[in-house]
C-alpha cells in the first residue's frame, strides 16, 4: 500500500512537470540563474516591473490559460509589443527553446 501511495505521489508530481512543460522543477534560484544566463534580468525580475513586467505580473496575467505556456513559449522566441506597454520585446532567438520552456513553465507557477 505504501509503495503505491510513492508510486502515485510520484507519477503525479512527473505529470504536473510534464503539464508545465518543465523537464525539471525549478526553485527560484536556478530560475534567477537561468534568467541571468540567458540575458532575461536585463529586462525583468521575479516580482518588480523593471523594463517588462515582474514575472509574477506574468503568471497572475495568464493563470487559468491553459494555453499560456506555448503562447508565452512562442513570444518569448519571436518577441512581441504592445500587451505590457510600448516598450517592445526583442526577440530571443539566440535562446534555446528547451531554456525559454523551462523558464516559461517556471514563470506560471509563480506567485505574489
Amino acid at each position: 500500500m505504501k509503495r503505491q501511495a510513492i508510486t502515485l505521489a510520484t507519477t503525479s508530481f512527473a505529470a504536473a512537470l510534464f503539464a508545465t512543460g518543465s523537464a525539471q522543477a525549478l526553485d527560484n534560484a536556478a530560475g534567477q540563474a537561468l534568467m541571468q544566463k540567458d540575458g532575461c534580468a536585463a529586462c525583468h525580475t521575479i516580482d518588480k516591473r523593471v523594463v517588462g513586467p515582474s514575472y509574477q505580473e506574468v503568471a497572475a496575467k495568464y493563470k487559468g490559460d491553459k494555453d499560456a505556456l506555448a503562447k508565452l513559449t512562442d513570444k518569448v522566441k519571436k518577441g512581441g509589443s504592445g500587451v505590457w506597454g510600448t516598450i517592445p520585446m526583442p526577440p530571443n532567438t539566440q535562446v534555446s527553446d528547451a531554456d525559454i520552456k523551462t523558464l516559461v513553465g517556471w514563470i506560471l507557477t509563480l506567485k505574489k
